[in-house]
């Protein structure tokens, strides 16, 4: 099974992105890590947990960040996410200034 960096994206404005998917069978173990590459401006962010059905519209249950603000040059970071087979990491980032990494361990489940 994969462990390290697992996804990466950087984000578009106003879009919600499925940066990482754990893979059928799986388990996930997973961290992320969201860096706002803007110098001057906070960036505003949303992370969710989701089902394979709902990765571009999260229902409100799935989100684990919402309106959270990164400050300029700033990190946001979620550490030791236990995920199921077939659930996602989605980010939306209002100004699309962010990066996100998703790292960690997969195994068999």
């Amino acid at each position: 099974m994969a462990s390290g960096l697992l996804g990466q994206a950087a984000l578009v404005g106003a879009t919600t992105t499925t940066v990482y998917t754990v893979p059928a069978s799986t388990l996930g173990v997973l961290n992320i890590n969201i860096v706002n590459r803007d110098t001057v401006n906070t960036a505003s962010v949303r992370v969710a947990l989701t089902t394979a059905t709902s990765t571009d519209d999260p229902r409100d249950v799935e989100y684990i960040e919402y309106g959270a603000e990164i400050p300029a040059k700033g990190v946001l970071e979620r550490t030791g996410i236990a995920l199921d087979a077939t659930k996602n990491i989605v980010v939306y980032d209002a100004q699309g200034t962010c990066s996100v990494s998703v790292y960690g361990l997969e195994q068999s489940a």
